[in-house]
């Protein structure tokens, strides 16, 4: 029987950013206890997460910048290359530690262990670049499975949807260039919200162009706009680029009572979000889909809807 795949570690938890950090140990918390609430984790198929291979990192990194991490968080730093990429000690360890489980969740799939899979890891990925942390990000774990999946899987195209409301930069300019991963970021306008970038004229780069598709959406988008914009752009551009696999940058920092962002989606837009990419993944994959867990800051909402993702995940399954 197929199952759901779920990936988790309390030693996420040891990437301490502080108490009054918005990225904090406490996210990971309130989803495991919703996942508990709701009796989901007797209903997944846990996957054990290793620290990643570095060779797998610095298929994405540039030389140099994994060492550079290790070496602030050896060093005690407060943080790497930005005051809002907070790191301790253990923030290095467990940011291979997170990559290491979104391989794992990858594997777990391509072997037919699991039809899909939910990654709850943190410190988040979307924002790093390649030799840049920044936005809470140390490693780009998204980036990085994308291109696992294709030099240990063979895979050929790979889509990534980026539903966090924050521009997934880091991703995006990791791969503007090559025409084999289609990336699509929904997020809040650049000129509202961090990091003032992913307009939509940025469509990609050489013989990347077209496979870059931006949705920028104004404060107060509501499920109604989001639905629009997606039905009528990302799908059409989704089915046209045939993907072999589907993963998502999981956010969910676009919800209504979220304080980092001025988009308002309710709950009943990430129900349709993931029947949305779970359709889509059918039709074009063999329902071969992974969510990373991005932002979400809010902890009711947070923890509400993953368990609502999860919950339609295992019912898809």
């Amino acid at each position: 029987m197929n199952r759901t795949g779920w990936v988790y570690d309390d030693r996420f938890l040891l990437h301490d950013t502080g108490d009054a950090h918005p990225e904090r140990p406490d996210r990971l918390r309130a989803i495991v206890r919703e996942m508990k609430r709701r009796g989901l984790l007797d209903r997944v198929r846990e996957i054990s997460a290793l620290p990643a291979d570095l060779s797998h990192i610095e298929a994405i990194h540039a030389s140099g910048y994994a060492d550079r991490v290790r070496q602030a968080c050896a060093d005690r730093r407060g943080y790497v290359d930005s005051t809002d990429s907070a790191i301790c000690p253990e923030s290095y360890d467990i940011a291979r530690l997170a990559v290491g489980g979104v391989l794992a969740a990858c594997d777990a799939v391509m072997d037919g262990e699991v039809k899909n899979a939910f990654c709850a890891v943190r410190p988040p990925g979307h924002h790093a670049e390649r030799d840049v942390s920044m936005g809470f990000c140390l490693f780009n774990n998204i980036a990085i499975a994308a291109r696992y999946l294709q030099r240990r899987h063979d895979i050929g195209k790979v889509l990534i949807l980026d539903w966090d409301v924050h521009h997934g930069n880091g991703t995006q300019h990791i791969f503007e260039e090559d025409e084999t991963v289609f990336f699509c970021s929904i997020h809040e306008h650049p000129a509202h919200c961090y990091p003032g970038t992913g307009t939509a004229e940025e469509r990609g780069i050489g013989p990347g162009e077209g496979t870059t598709l931006n949705l920028p959406m104004m404060p107060g988008a509501g499920d109604d706009d989001y639905r629009r914009v997606l039905e009528e752009q990302f799908l059409p551009a989704a089915r046209a680029f045939s993907p072999d696999f589907v993963l998502v940058s999981a956010g969910f920092d676009a919800h209504v009572r979220d304080p980092l962002a001025g988009i308002n989606l309710t709950d009943t837009a990430y129900s349709w979000l993931i029947d949305t990419v779970m359709d889509l993944a059918d039709a074009e994959c063999d329902g071969r889909l992974v969510l990373v867990l991005e932002g979400g800051y809010d902890l009711e909402a947070l923890s509400c809807n993953v368990g609502r993702v999860v919950a339609a995940l295992i019912g898809h399954a």
